[in-house]
């Protein structure tokens, strides 16, 4: 395994834009991006201020929100850069989201610029919409002296939700970018030696955030695909030294019987989040590769919470201690005491990775947040003798397929408004592959027959294609409680052996 260097000394600033600038000022033929040729830092940083010259040009100033729904390209990237230089809020978005989800997030979030692919259609009266392409061949404005933001300005927003009500907009700051990549590049040694094969989707936080400022934090490189292939990363284990990716990318490497000892040797790091990756998947990989995938556990208000170690031993099943500077405790879940080590209860967080709030809905942040500034993260766990964190399963019952977040009320608001649906209850269930898989469980109204094709044919109109239910299970009712609740841990458990896992 390729060892780590020291890390690089790059300026202690809250903005990636600093450490591009660094960089392309005192080393501007580093490589930054390898597509089809390689580009420099010194090309990013141009095109960085390309992107915000023509922005400015366009109209867009610092605060704007810019909302981008575009296919994977180094381009989308250098537009995020571009904002980030403005002072611009970039609001990435799922390409899979149909034009009914994409309506409300332009009408909540109003941009001023709405990024598409070229043949996508005009989706908003009141936002104006343009390509990349469009971008790139504006005449740019004359950009002047940078204007210097401070750690607390916002500069993204993700749209996330609970299980009930509509999305929210999460506030990202420079200063949660800035120090949630620092602190990763420090803990899991990066250098300006490194080279991320990067194989993940922009549009969240993992591959937008995660993987992109890490490299930048170093000043490394990074071998960009435009999609996770199986053989196309294991072509880039002989120049590559390190892999982020979803338990699904794992799954399909262990499939791959090119995947051995000799084909990662100058691999030093395989990272693994998004999803909880099964402890059978984690001990195959190290028996068919000698390496120990590297697990940690982070969520879009708060960025990255925890790790295994790099150098120690990164335990199966577990997301590793708190990151340096972050603050973690568990506690109870109605009245917010700590609880003792080793007791599962509400996992909650704290520190510079925390979200400045949700957009234009201060009820929803105070709620979510404790007195003394815990956030309250929905998610059950404990922490172990060893300090290592477990995750035990979610409050809010959210289910994360293949890295992706899907909050199970939006899918049932969509199966009980079809023909014949009186009822649905949808569960995330084990799956090898996905890590979680969509289930759903129907009850038909009186005398009508339901069929799962159809059912999933009408949901495709209204939801993108990794909500929809991997498989549908028709009952005569849905198990409750006394208060008339539904059981869902009992869906979960009864379900989860058909998942295939």
């Amino acid at each position: 395994m390729k060892k780590p260097a020291s890390h690089t000394n790059l300026p202690d600033a809250a903005d990636p834009v600093v450490w591009i600038g660094h960089v392309a000022t005192y080393d501007p033929d580093r490589i930054w991006l390898t597509d089809s040729q390689d580009h420099s830092y010194a090309d990013l940083d141009q095109k960085m201020r390309e992107m915000a010259a023509r922005l400015l040009a366009m109209g867009v100033k610092a605060g704007d929100r810019v909302a981008v729904q575009v296919e994977k390209s180094r381009e989308a990237l250098e537009l995020y850069y571009g904002c980030l230089w403005l002072g611009a809020i970039y609001m990435p978005l799922n390409s899979g989201y149909t034009d009914a989800e994409i309506a409300w997030f332009l009408a909540d979030a109003e941009p001023a610029l709405f990024v598409v692919d070229p043949g996508s259609h005009h989706l908003g009266r009141d936002v104006r919409v343009c390509t990349l392409a469009d971008i790139i061949t504006k005449p740019a404005a004359t950009l002047g002296e940078r204007r210097l933001f401070d750690a607390n300005t916002q500069a993204a927003m993700l749209y996330t939700s609970g299980t009930t009500g509509k999305p929210k907009g999460a506030m990202l700051t420079r200063g949660n970018l800035a120090s949630s990549a620092a602190t990763l590049a420090k803990a899991w040694c990066f250098t300006p030696e490194d080279i991320l094969i990067h194989a993940l989707p922009i549009f969240h936080v993992h591959g937008l955030f995660v993987a992109t400022n890490t490299v930048l934090a170093a000043g490394a490189s990074m071998l960009f695909l435009d999609k996770f292939d199986s053989d196309r990363v294991i072509d880039g284990f002989g120049r590559g030294t390190v892999l982020m990716g979803v338990p699904t990318f794992y799954t399909r490497l262990l499939a791959n019987p090119r995947l051995t000892p000799d084909a990662c040797r100058s691999m030093r790091l395989f990272v693994s989040g998004s999803a909880p990756l099964l402890a059978e998947t984690h001990r195959d990989f190290a028996r068919r590769t000698g390496q120990a995938i590297l697990e940690r556990y982070g969520m879009t208000e708060t960025m990255m919470n925890t790790s295994n170690p790099y150098h120690g031993v990164r335990v199966p099943g577990t997301v590793g201690p708190p990151l340096p500077g972050v603050s973690l405790r568990v506690t109870d879940a109605e009245s917010g005491a700590l609880l003792p080590q080793g007791e599962i209860g509400m996992i909650e967080v704290k520190g510079p990775n925390l979200f400045k709030g949700y957009w234009r809905n201060p009820e929803k942040t105070a709620a979510e947040h404790r007195a003394d500034g815990y956030f309250i993260t929905g998610d059950l766990g404990k922490i172990d003798e060893a300090g290592y964190v477990h995750i035990i399963g979610r409050g809010k019952d959210l289910i994360i397929s293949g890295g992706l977040n899907i909050y199970p009320k939006e899918v049932e608001d969509a199966l009980d408004a079809l023909p014949g649906v009186l009822e649905s209850a949808v569960v995330g269930v084990p799956d090898r592959d996905f890590g979680e898989a969509v289930t759903a469980i129907v009850v038909a109204q009186s005398g009508v027959a339901l069929d799962e094709a159809d059912l999933r044919a009408a949901l495709s109109q209204n939801l993108a294609r990794f909500k929809l239910p991997k498989s549908i299970h028709f009952v005569g009712e849905l198990p409750r409680n006394t208060m008339g609740k539904v059981q869902k841990a009992v869906l979960r458990e009864q379900y989860g052996s058909a998942s295939g896992d």
